[in-house]
């Protein structure tokens, strides 16, 4: 595959998963770091994401893990709590992976992460988690 056709790959990919929230985040690097951009395009849902060993809503869960053991990435933590509902995880779910994420990662970071996911439920009308 060209560069080219890599990125296209990648886009289709970032778009069926992130939606307008993947795209926002390729745009706001447009006039900084477009190399950046294109690699989280190309490679990581040109190549890592669309491997067909782990189906999407999977790749959302160790997603939703990794940020929150992380800690610091609220904002990317954003965009993939609209990404595992994009993909089909229930809000029930997702609050149930990041109650189990304390036992690993802290209560601290659990926290965090939870009122991340609240205000994507907020903003997409999914309150009160049943």
């Amino acid at each position: 595959m060209t560069r080219e056709e890599r990125f296209q790959a990648g886009y289709e990919v970032l778009s069926a998963v992130d939606g307008e929230a993947g795209k926002r985040v390729i745009d706001s690097l447009a006039d900084v770091s477009p190399e950046l951009g294109h690699q989280v395009v190309s490679w990581a849902f040109g190549e890592m994401y669309a491997r067909p060993e782990l189906p999407p809503r999977d790749r959302q869960l160790v997603t939703l893990g990794m940020l929150t053991a992380l800690g610091g990435c609220e904002p990317q933590l954003e965009v993939h709590v609209n990404a595992a509902l994009n993909v089909g995880l229930s809000p029930g779910e997702i609050v149930e992976a990041l109650l189990h994420s304390a036992v690993y990662c802290g209560i601290p970071k659990a926290l965090n992460a939870t009122l991340v996911a609240k205000k994507v439920f907020g903003e997409r009308d999914l309150l009160p988690v049943g």
